[in-house]
């Protein structure tokens, strides 16, 4: 067997040199050997503990540097077996038909066409937000998951339309973990997305108060929930979002509303966080007016900057709270599974009621898998493990704006997307456009307005789903279509 060690040019780590510095080194070299085609999709590293040894370094050391080249999206790494490198890295000019096979293994040629879309400068790249790093969950827990699905009884009856007791109970568990309170198991309803659950919300409202409701929503803000709350009969008022998240002043100024939407933790999409104190006058304000606040916490589990703010319901002694979750960013949107967790009174009851005349969404095998994903603790696993990737990728993107006139990276602090804004006289829909022609798509910011005019120009980049190189290729895009447009050139 060749030593991976004489693969990578006869790397000796010098003793003199920093912990930090020998990690880059094993960095570096993985990704030369990849970038010209030493090792292409598949192939198999050494494992951490042969590796130190051929390098004569820590383990430690070769383990942050796969963790790094892991989060950069050059190599994939799970429990028990041996890192490979990834499906869709770039190659360089060396031909993957007739490389030898550098470890040794057998596999003396590898067949062309390995690399997924969005690798090579002629596909499209998918960066419009809201997809998590789906493939990123261990096979063994996905198919354990749909296996105890599958091996559920079989019953002669309808599903709990308010979900599947056991789902309830571990996303109630769940919540005392990740959120900071713990509800009562009756007190959690599942949905079929947030859209459904805003809509059971309004449905709710409606009822309970013989009208149309009207609700106040964030600007610039999510917009198939704005579609899902007007497609249910409520009548929308729009409220500035400041650095501090939703401007209370001109929530206050608004006149009476029956419910305000938030995304306090990481506001969407500009990604501002909303202070404890500003919380705690939002929620006095709600007790006192007799305003439902619901708060869309559609994904706290992934912080990057700064210490976890409390959820909304955590800080909640009035009862006053929708709490609103769910799995897709953290697993899979295709699932089409989120909660409500309600408070006490007359209007949380009126959506329990809205649930239970509507009946099930959400299919029980569904609930099932996810049940089990939370009980084994292999969701936690899998957050554990994309929440370090996201964290890499969000340090790129930081790097690749930094230093440049002009431009600003927002909504980094958390979350699976980036804002960049400009000061140019340039459109975001100008970009978007020169963008997709390069086979990049993004969305435009102002999409997300609901008065023209209130989001500055910019464009909403998702990075979940991204490799570290297929990240480049964005901004290189980006930067070239903004110079392009700025230019007026075409």
């Amino acid at each position: 067997m060749v030593r991976f060690v004489d693969q990578i040019g006869g790397l000796r780590m010098d003793q003199s040199e920093s912990t930090a510095g020998k990690t880059a080194g094993v960095v570096a070299r993985v990704r030369a050997m990849v970038r010209d085609g030493r090792l292409a999709a598949g192939d198999a590293l050494p494992s951490t503990r042969a590796m130190a040894a051929e390098l004569g370094v820590a383990r430690g050391t070769v383990v942050a540097a796969y963790e790094q080249l892991d989060g950069e999206g050059w190599i994939r790494t799970r429990q028990g077996a041996a890192a490979r490198v990834a499906e869709g890295v770039p190659v360089g000019p060396v031909s993957r038909t007739t490389r030898r096979a550098p470890t040794g293994r057998g596999r003396a040629t590898h067949t062309a066409g390995a690399t997924d879309a969005g690798s090579g400068s002629g596909s499209v790249l998918d960066c419009r937000p809201g997809i998590p790093a789906v493939t990123a969950i261990a096979q063994r827990d996905w198919r354990a998951a749909w296996r105890a699905a599958a091996d559920a009884p079989l019953r002669n009856a309808l599903s709990d339309p308010l979900g599947l007791p056991e789902l309830r109970a571990q996303i109630a568990a769940q919540a005392g973990l990740s959120r900071g309170f713990a509800p009562d198991v009756d007190r959690v309803v599942v949905t079929g997305g947030t859209s459904e659950a805003l809509s059971l919300v309004v449905e709710g409202l409606r009822a309970h108060l013989g009208r149309a409701p009207v609700v106040v929503v964030e600007d610039p803000g999510y917009r198939s929930g704005r579609r899902a709350l007007t497609s249910a009969g409520a009548v929308l008022v729009g409220v500035p979002v400041g650095e501090d998240g939703l401007d209370l002043d001109a929530l206050e100024a608004a006149g009476p509303v029956d419910a305000v939407v938030v995304t306090p933790t990481h506001q969407y999409p500009l990604g501002s966080v909303m202070p404890v104190a500003r919380r705690h006058r939002l929620l006095a304000w709600a007790a006192e007016t007799g305003t439902v606040v619901v708060e869309d916490d559609y994904d706290s589990e992934f912080r990057h900057r700064g210490n976890p703010v409390p959820a909304l319901a955590a800080l909640d002694t009035a009862g006053v709270v929708l709490h609103v979750g769910g799995f897709s960013k953290t697993l899979d949107p295709r699932l089409r599974c989120s909660w409500l967790v309600l408070p006490p009174g007359t209007a949380a009851d009126a959506v329990t009621a809205a649930r239970t005349a509507r009946g099930p969404v959400v299919a029980e095998p569904v609930q099932e898998a996810l049940a089990h994903l939370l009980r084994t603790g292999a969701l936690r696993r899998h957050l554990g493990r994309v929440r370090r990737d996201y964290t890499h990728r969000r340090e790129r993107i930081a790097a690749r704006l930094d230093g440049i006139a002009g431009l600003e990276a927002r909504a980094l602090n958390g979350g699976l997307h980036a804002v960049v804004t400009w000061s140019a006289p340039v459109t975001a829909r100008a970009v978007v456009a020169r963008m997709a022609g390069a086979g990049v798509l993004v969305s435009a910011l102002d999409e997300y307005e609901v008065a023209p005019g209130s989001a500055p120009a910019g464009v909403v980049l998702g990075y979940g789903a991204s490799t570290m190189p297929q990240l480049d290729r964005a901004f290189d895009v980006l930067l070239g279509a903004l110079r392009v447009s700025a230019d007026g050139v075409g």
